[in-house]
């Protein structure tokens, strides 16, 4: 099978890949620049951007974390990256993916659309509001993460009635994926809510509504997964994992390193201070944080408001935040490294170049 072209509002993506957004600074500039220029959509994450540079304003008594979500969610530290990432891949496409849990949500869909994103992928919640915030930029597609038909028909029946919009394009996640989940821990174990089941009756809910494509994510790995995505309806595929195996992934060393030693047993579903399961590798911190021995909690970000501030964090052992920040970073004692079900399937780096080769020749 020859895959077609996607279109995304008014973009036309080469090969119906998404590159899934990966924060914090998982995908960045240069994972993103090199997806996009490969064809595919290279998908910036929001998360954490005052780490990425013109760090001078946060305080030094700090450790140079970044203070409150402004700096966190630093306008300024996206504009870099989306400059940057411009530098290698041009005009193509790039979308940016926000969490709709994130503090200062409003304020960062406006920011995506100013500093010149062309796709916005929101989710980690329902992003109900977001054609008001990005109303001035109506050449910006708008893509939702959903993972069922009722939030699909949520999220349409709340954008036609308030803004006489509905979604360029929606990521459907299965339960299969990286990081936080739509769905419970026991949904996240049973098979009726497997991705496969999913997607034929999202995309019939697409069908009431003006037909848009649907984008299946969650433990897609080659051409074959793709290719069976495709026959069950969907228009293109979402992948992180598979991506974070390339030499361009914005990922430390050391993160890449925890990927590519981890076993299919050391992957599992944990708490997270967002409110769903989050899936990643057991690492020293887990360990750390069973035994109630985890590292220090101080809300300095304050990233997410279902967090309330360090309250959540303190339930579940472990601010997501610093911890995200450390696996970027490198620090395997204490980050926390997020992966899909898939993630032990890395058993090598390769470029993103020769990855979308893989899956799109299947070679």
């Amino acid at each position: 099978m020859s895959f077609k072209a996607l279109k995304i509002g008014k973009y036309t993506i080469k090969y119906p890949i998404f590159q899934g957004g990966m924060g914090l600074g998982i995908s960045w500039d240069r994972l993103a620049s090199a997806v996009s220029l490969n064809g595919g959509l290279g998908i910036i994450s929001s998360v954490g951007t005052g780490y990425y540079e013109n760090r001078t304003h946060i305080s030094k008594e700090l450790n140079a974390k970044p203070y409150g979500s402004e700096n966190f969610y630093s306008k300024k530290g996206l504009q870099t990256l989306i400059d940057n990432a411009r530098k290698i891949c041009g005009n193509l496409p790039l979308g940016c993916n926000i969490l709709c849990a994130s503090n200062d949500y409003a304020r960062i869909a406006r920011d995506a659309c100013e500093v010149g994103f062309n796709v916005i992928v929101s989710g980690a919640g329902l992003p109900t509001n977001l054609p008001e915030f990005t109303a001035k930029f109506p050449h910006v597609a708008l893509v939702p993460i959903i993972s069922s038909v009722k939030a699909l028909r949520i999220i349409c029946k709340r954008w036609k009635s308030r803004y006489n919009r509905l979604p360029d394009a929606v990521v459907l996640e299965g339960p299969k994926s990286g990081g936080h989940q739509g769905f419970t821990y026991e949904q996240c174990l049973d098979p009726a809510y497997a991705l496969e089941n999913l997607v034929a009756p999202v995309v019939e809910e697409a069908k009431k509504w003006g037909a848009f494509p649907v984008i299946a994510a969650g433990g897609i790995w080659d051409k074959k997964d793709i290719e069976k995505m495709l026959s069950l309806g969907a228009s293109g595929v979402q992948m992180g994992t598979r991506f974070i195996g390339t030499f361009e992934c914005d990922a430390s060393a050391n993160f890449k390193e925890v990927l590519l030693a981890s076993k299919e047993e050391d992957i599992e579903l944990i708490k997270s201070p967002v409110g769903y399961p989050a899936r990643g590798v057991r690492t020293n911190l887990l360990n750390l944080v069973d035994k109630k021995m985890g590292p220090k909690i101080n809300c300095i970000s304050n990233c997410v408001a279902p967090c309330g501030r360090g309250k959540e964090a303190t339930k579940v052992g472990y601010c997501i935040a610093d911890r995200l920040f450390d696996a970027w970073s490198g620090k395997k004692e204490t980050g926390l490294f997020f992966t899909g079900a898939n993630g032990y399937r890395l058993k090598e780096l390769i470029s993103v170049k020769d990855l979308i080769h893989k899956l799109v020749h299947g070679e």
